[in-house]
């Protein structure tokens, strides 16, 4: 079987931009990103798009909108997929799927969403389509209000981590500030996300704004292409591993605040590619609120449980520390926009991995992690990403 390889790919600017619908946002980068992988139009043998919708916009069938967008596209196999926050690494492992089956030599894989063109209440009700809306439709604050939720709960077990959380937040976006893509390029700094203000209020419970991931439009895409093609072309990323792990859906089912299918991802995925942490030179991780970052670093065996405040304090996960989380700024200062998130971080670790990144970069970088989730740690996707050519 031959393994698929990241080839190519192309990252838009994130945030309120004037593209206005995903058809727009995906073909500015899907033209880009064939020309950087050094193939042609006619070379994909199939589309793999993630876009989440839900309302964001009436026009659905987002699969078919690529080859609307790009001339010569009109004609390949197009699917979309829909996995919540997850949604755009859904369409990444479907389409090394098809490479992997046999199907096709090289695929397409875009990620966007278009977000900033509907009342800000409106948003918050279509994110809660990503929790279990029999129990929690309810929640004030929509789904900001389910992650204060958590982090109430995480605060109750072990402790208030608002300072912590403010760290987080304080080193995400200074580490965006070189993030030439990312919607929020400013280093607000640990005192002004660590007091609560006018411009910083409570958003749901103890979370504030600064702890929360922003809402952006944006697209992302990447071409694959099976071992052999990929041997032909100038760059090739490979999947030292990649595991897929649900929980369930219910908070009320389960520890909200451990994310246990987060941490079986992450065993797998290390199990799979025959390493451990101390072999990854950074992780992209899926900070779409600082307190689950917090509990990201426990998920994959940073911390205990309840002492992932340590590794905050202790400095190792910021650019300069042992291992270095989010220096693309995460979710936190690049963006959130919700089919392109899980392509988005699969593009910076690949810019990483093949010295790209630019003032971003992370020197020496060769081996990295991903985590992308949907919903409150239910569907958990986990890469483990080589550079081989």
């Amino acid at each position: 079987m031959s393994k698929a390889r990241i080839v190519g790919w192309s990252h838009g600017r994130f945030g309120k931009v004037e593209a206005p619908s995903t058809q727009a946002l995906m073909g500015e980068v899907v033209g880009p990103a064939i020309a950087h992988a050094g193939i042609e139009t006619s070379d994909v043998d199939g589309i793999f798009v993630g876009v989440m919708n839900n309302g964001f916009s009436k026009q659905d069938f987002q699969g078919a909108l690529v080859g609307m967008a790009h001339d010569g596209l009109g004609q390949v196999p197009a699917v979309r997929m829909e996995n919540a926050c997850a949604t755009g690494s859904a369409a990444l492992y479907t389409a090394m799927d098809f490479i992997e089956s046999g199907r096709g030599r090289i695929a397409l894989v875009v990620g966007a969403e278009k977000m900033t063109a509907i009342p800000t209440v409106e948003v918050g009700d279509i994110l809660l389509g990503a929790s279990y809306r029999e129990e929690e439709a309810e929640v004030e604050g929509g789904f900001a209000g389910i992650f204060g939720r958590i982090a109430q709960t995480y605060f109750q077990k072990f402790g208030d981590r608002s300072e912590e959380l403010a760290m987080i937040a304080a080193k995400n976006h200074s580490n965006g500030m070189a993030n030439p893509f990312a919607h929020m390029r400013k280093d607000f700094g640990f005192d002004f996300c660590n007091t609560v203000s006018d411009k910083n209020p409570y958003v749901a419970g103890p979370l504030r704004r600064t702890d929360c991931s922003l809402v952006s439009d944006g697209a992302a895409a990447i071409v694959l292409a099976d071992e052999e093609t990929a041997e032909t072309l100038e760059r090739a990323i490979a999947f030292r591993a990649r595991q897929h792990a649900n929980d369930v859906l219910a908070i009320s089912r389960r520890d909200p605040t451990e994310f246990a299918g987060a941490r079986t991802a992450w065993a797998k995925a290390l199990e799979e590619a025959g390493l451990t942490l101390d072999d990854l030179d950074f992780v992209e991780t899926h900070d779409c609120f600082t307190i689950a970052e917090m509990i990201e670093y426990e998920a994959m065996g940073l911390a205990k449980r309840g002492e992932g405040y340590k590794v905050v304090r202790e400095g190792l996960t910021r650019k300069d520390g042992k291992l270095p989380v989010n220096p693309s700024g995460g979710l936190k200062s690049k963006g959130h926009p919700i089919g392109a998130t899980g392509v988005s971080m699969h593009v910076m670790a690949a810019m990483q991995l093949m010295d790209e990144a630019g003032d971003m970069q992370i020197e020496g970088a060769r081996i990295a992690g991903v985590f992308n989730m949907g919903g409150a740690a239910v569907a958990n996707y986990v890469s483990i990403l080589e550079r081989v050519k």
